[in-house]
């Protein structure tokens, strides 16, 4: 999916979110063709579900009686490779520059499409070792709800981080805990399952709109042109 996402940018100047968002119909969409067909479990009343997988293939726990398993390991282990490529590679200081502004990265002579690709393609593959980490851990299988909303909870967390590894970690445990509190709203107060997409919107409105009243100052024209017809009064008088 990185993949063609860089191809449609190169190719056709797509924007790379929203390609990425509508293919995440298709990557749904081939996993309940896979779920319903080839990799059905024979053995599993009918239920849209592969095999569990055996014991070699799953990912430890590292905490009894939670969630957390060998997938930490992962996750940390590309937060300091991201870092390092960011902060401490020529490659990470070509993908900020073009991120910030396409044209200097041109004028300079980098490569903008070459970095589109190599950039999606690290995407990708970091996407993938997460969903592969979250089938191999706790679910052990494939399922059709293996992924409730994180490709579009990524984006809140990659602005609320502000596409910095470590910002991104710290947001990452917000909505963590944004999910898990919506689970236990669900199970205690009845509440349905939007709820936790409701507060994962509000957080992403409010973060947008605390960067709008920062880096914009809202005017009204009739105001404005009163206190000049005043200032100029006074400068008169």
């Amino acid at each position: 999916m990185g993949a063609l996402c860089a191809w449609l940018k190169t190719a056709f100047n797509a924007n790379e979110i929203l390609t990425s968002i509508m293919l995440n119909y298709i990557a749904l969409n081939l996993l309940l063709f896979c779920v319903h067909g080839p990799l059905k479990d024979p053995e599993g009343f009918n239920f849209p579900e592969s095999a569990m997988f055996g014991d070699a293939t799953r990912l430890p726990q590292i905490v009894e009686d939670l969630r957390v398993h060998g997938g930490l390991y992962f996750a940390l282990l590309a937060l300091v490779a991201v870092w390092v490529l960011l902060q401490r590679s020529f490659l990470g200081f070509q993908i900020k520059v073009m991120g910030l502004d396409k044209r200097a990265a041109g004028f300079v002579g980098f490569r903008d499409k070459w970095l589109v690709w190599v950039t999606l393609l690290i995407s990708g593959g970091l996407a993938g070792l997460a969903g592969v980490a979250e089938v191999t851990g706790p679910i052990g299988q494939l399922v059709p709800q293996v992924s409730p909303g994180y490709g579009y909870a990524a984006i809140t967390v990659a602005f609320l981080g502000r596409l910095h590894p470590l910002g991104i970690v710290f947001a990452s445990l917000l909505m963590a805990l944004l999910y898990l509190g919506g689970e236990n709203a669900q199970m205690a107060a009845n509440l349905p399952q939007s709820i936790t997409q409701l507060f994962q919107g509000m957080v992403l409105f409010f973060l947008l709109a605390c960067d709008v009243l920062i880096l914009y100052r809202p005017r009204l024209k009739g105001i404005a042109k009163l206190k000049a017809g005043r200032s100029t009064k006074e400068a008169t008088a």
